[in-house]
């Protein structure tokens, strides 16, 4: 199923992994270490599991992978919103807008797929 075309959310899931290694090293810095690997595992395996679906072998192994990017989306919000709530975390800002754009996408994937199986 492999598609080597300009991909969206491929793209987008790169981009936030990134943001999420440069957030999770200031928490380190901050010694944050509990937040900070959480963050870190929920944050770039959402891109990997994009990457993953990618190679699917079939139409619903690629609705699985891109499901479970989704559940990494969701507990990623979750940390995030944790670090934007605590006064001694630094403020997370412009991530929430990036990782709601994601579970939209991802969202609107997965209608699609299913609509077309």
């Amino acid at each position: 199923m492999r598609n080597d075309k300009e991909n969206l959310i491929v793209n987008l899931s790169l981009e936030f992994a990134l943001e999420i290694i440069d957030y999770s090293e200031i928490l380190e810095e901050k010694r944050k270490f509990v937040v900070s690997n959480q963050l870190l595992k929920s944050g770039t395996s959402i891109g990997a599991n994009v990457n993953e679906a990618q190679n699917a072998e079939s139409k619903a192994d690629f609705i699985h992978k891109i499901k479970i990017a989704a559940k990494e989306a969701d507990e990623t919000k979750y940390w995030l919103q944790l670090c934007r709530l605590s006064k001694n975390y630094p403020d997370p800002s412009g991530m929430d807008e990036k990782l709601n754009s994601i579970i939209h996408v991802l969202s609107k994937i997965i209608s699609s797929s299913k609509n077309n199986q």
